[in-house]
């Protein structure tokens, strides 16, 4: 019989903020992307036309992207804190790992209103379906994305603390 190899809860817990980083840059060049492409088109496209509502909704939702990458950046952890247990280590985890699978299904939903918004702009009288078409199809885009992330993120975060209770236990 021989003992459990010991684990270090530093290094778990510094792979976990190393994935964090590395989801927040995919997510902040998603917002490079969305404000300098959209940015551009926006400046050439005319009111009268479904891509001035697209590109002006992904600038709007590449501000509050923006806002949401440099909180989780900021909230990075470069160093383990002192005196850290797994039991921290675990809450940390399962709020991570829930606060994207909540994002998932709202992603689910901002995608579900881009076809409803589509779909209104196709009602006889609607008035400004131009812009309804526009911001549809930018919840499509947008929320396409997201989903994507936030199902991609929760999956790793969820792979890498598969083992932890049966490591650390």
């Amino acid at each position: 019989m021989h003992a459990a190899p010991a684990v270090d809860i530093a290094s778990l817990f510094m792979a976990r903020e190393l994935l964090l980083g590395r989801g927040l840059a995919v997510l902040a060049a998603w917002v490079l992307l969305n404000l300098v492409g959209s940015g551009y088109y926006l400046a050439r496209s005319d009111r009268r036309h479904e891509p001035y509502y697209f590109h002006g909704m992904n600038v709007g939702w590449g501000l509050v992207n923006a806002g949401l990458a440099a909180w989780g950046i900021l909230h990075l952890h470069f160093v383990a804190p002192a005196g850290l247990v797994p039991a921290e280590l675990f809450q940390t985890q399962l709020f991570n790992e829930n606060l994207f699978l909540l994002n998932a299904g709202l992603d689910v939903a901002y995608i579900m209103t881009g076809s409803y918004l589509r779909a209104r702009a196709l009602v006889p009288g609607q008035p400004r379906p131009v812009r309804l078409l526009g911001f549809g199809r930018s919840l499509w885009v947008q929320g396409g994305f997201l989903l994507v992330f936030d199902a991609s993120m929760w999956s790793v975060l969820h792979w890498l603390g598969r083992d932890w209770f049966r490591l650390l236990g």
